[in-house]
């Protein structure tokens, strides 16, 4: 049984990608085969199964952090995570919002925070700190579509902490941390594997016979929490959101090979699956944590896009799994020797499912 540690590797911080390549396809990929290959990204075509399906996540990353200051003039930073549940106690003309809040001093039900880009913007706490910390923010809107709204005006863009930006968010950013093809606001980070995907990369899949297919998870902080124990088994994963189109659906039901873009999307029609490549259509909630040496057995994904995650994350764990832990673990290793960059701005590395 692996422990945490099975998944830990030296990374030098220098490999942490900072920035986007120049352009988006301008990327590195690692073809993991026997040899492994390395490549440019639009080679991906190449070593694609034929007539694959070819699914994407459409989240859309919004602008979900807001910077506040408190009655007393102390900053406050406020992160949006997801809407706060129906029954969540918030007074009329407000809705609930699940939110992460850096501020100095304890928040208590009932204290304001004034939004910096628009103080007149009063958000208010609704709850005292709950799991992993969130508060329930009381928002003067009408609708989640009125809080998305609003959060264009006074949010910024949630970069990764490891992306370091004294001055937040840059013009880049804005582009490029978002796919070609998000459509779906909601999430907090982008799937990252679908930031290579360019108009002209996705115009030879299809040339090559491949059909492009949707589905919807929006990231939340459980994609990117640290595990803190060494027993995989105690740790929880957080709940997100999804949706599986039917369109979708039909497309994995008719037998052709499916090539995930991402975890996310691993993830999503996993926790769908009500069988071999069969899925259940509609929203679903998945807390699934796919991982090494528990049987866990892939019914949907043939093939998986994916950047290269942080060691003992639960990111790897899951390539780990669908692709097998020495086949990843030796990837990895070649990955840091040759110079590959890390991360949600860094390079991608093409895998397939390993035979049960």
């Amino acid at each position: 049984m692996h422990t945490k540690a099975d998944f830990a590797f030296e990374l030098p911080p220098a490999q942490i990608a900072q920035a986007p390549a120049p352009t988006r396809d301008g990327s590195r990929l690692l073809v993991v085969g026997e040899p492994l290959l390395d490549a440019r990204f639009p080679a991906l075509i190449d070593h694609l199964p034929p007539d694959p399906v070819v699914i994407v996540n459409d989240a859309r990353v919004v602008p979900a952090r807001v910077h506040g200051h408190r009655p007393s003039g102390g900053a406050a930073e406020v992160l949006f995570v997801e809407p706060a549940d129906a029954d969540a106690a918030v007074p009329p003309g407000h809705v609930g919002w699940r939110c992460l809040v850096r501020a100095g001093g304890k928040l208590h039900p009932g204290d304001p925070i004034a939004a910096d880009r628009d103080p007149a913007v009063a958000l208010t706490v609704a709850s005292e700190r709950g799991d992993g910390g969130a508060v329930t923010i009381a928002v003067p809107a009408a609708s989640v579509a009125d809080v998305y709204a609003l959060l264009d005006r006074i949010g910024e863009l949630p970069l990764p902490p490891y992306i370091a930006r004294a001055g937040g968010p840059d013009a880049v950013d804005a582009e490029r941390y978002q796919t070609v093809y998000a459509r779906t606001p909601g999430a907090v980070a982008a799937p990252t594997a679908g930031l290579h995907l360019t108009p002209a990369v996705l115009d030879a899949i299809a040339a090559r016979g491949g059909t492009l297919a949707t589905v919807t998870l929006h990231v939340g902080l459980g994609t990117f929490a640290p595990i803190r124990v060494d027993d995989l088994a105690a740790h929880a994963m957080h709940v997100e959101r999804y949706d599986v189109p039917a369109a979708t659906a039909a497309l994995i039901a008719s037998g052709r090979p499916v090539v995930a873009i991402g975890t996310t999307v691993v993830r999503t029609l996993e926790s769908a699956a009500t069988g071999p490549r069969q899925v259940a259509v509609g929203p679903g909630a998945t807390s699934l944590f796919i991982r090494p040496g528990v049987g866990y057995q892939f019914q949907i994904v043939d093939a998986l896009v994916t950047n290269f995650h942080l060691p003992e994350s639960t990111l790897l764990m899951l390539v780990a799994a669908f692709a097998g832990y020495d086949r990843v673990m030796a990837a990895y290793r070649h990955a840091v020797a040759a110079g590959y960059r890390f991360f949600s701005y860094g390079d991608a590395m093409l895998v397939r499912r390993e035979a049960p």
